[in-house]
């Protein structure tokens, strides 16, 4: 242990100088500020779950671990669609959730934008239309951004929510979006 301690004294402390801050790494601040200045405020998202298997609902439950944490971006969930900005519509929609859906829209208040998730939610998936589900959300409510995937990523769903915020106009009636 002696001999230990005489080499560190006698090198001394020997460390890199750390480097230089990189700008490039701070996409938070950006988003964030992005996010406030188009709302003004953080954005407010209610989570409709139109008939869906929960695969989307498992990613969508992602976005608030501590790898993508959303609430450090100014995106946060509500329980109330009354208080929301944003729809984020799983599933195809059931026959059963069609009233529903279209009250939780009407509630929204304006202006006020549509996300379908995941393949279900952009065309009914392996659902399609049928006896028991009316297929896409499109069919129900207008929808301004579509997320595909089975289910898709929380980093794809976060980039629709950006990309549903940053279309210029908030609000329906916006041609949907599809990404690739």
């Amino acid at each position: 242990m002696i001999k230990t301690l005489r080499q560190i004294a006698r090198v001394g402390i020997v460390t890199e100088s750390p480097p230089a801050a990189d700008d490039e790494l701070r996409v938070r601040d950006a988003l964030e500020r992005h996010v406030r200045q188009v709302l003004g405020r953080a954005l407010c998202i209610r989570q409709v779950d139109a008939g869906s298997c929960n695969g989307c609902e498992l990613e969508i439950h992602a976005l608030g671990n501590p790898l993508y944490n959303v609430e450090s971006l100014g995106i946060r969930f509500v329980a109330s669609p009354r208080h929301a900005d944003l729809l984020l519509v799983t599933g195809p929609v059931s026959r059963h959730m069609e009233v529903a859906l279209r009250r939780t829209y009407d509630a929204t208040p304006d202006p006020k934008l549509v996300v379908a998730v995941g393949d279900c939610g952009a065309c009914g998936g392996i659902f399609g239309a049928g006896y028991a589900t009316l297929g896409a959300v499109s069919s129900v409510i207008p929808v301004d951004v579509v997320v595909p995937g089975c289910p898709p990523s929380p980093t794809r769903l976060l980039q629709g929510i950006l990309t549903a915020i940053s279309s210029g106009r908030v609000g329906p009636g916006l041609h949907a979006k599809r990404f690739s």
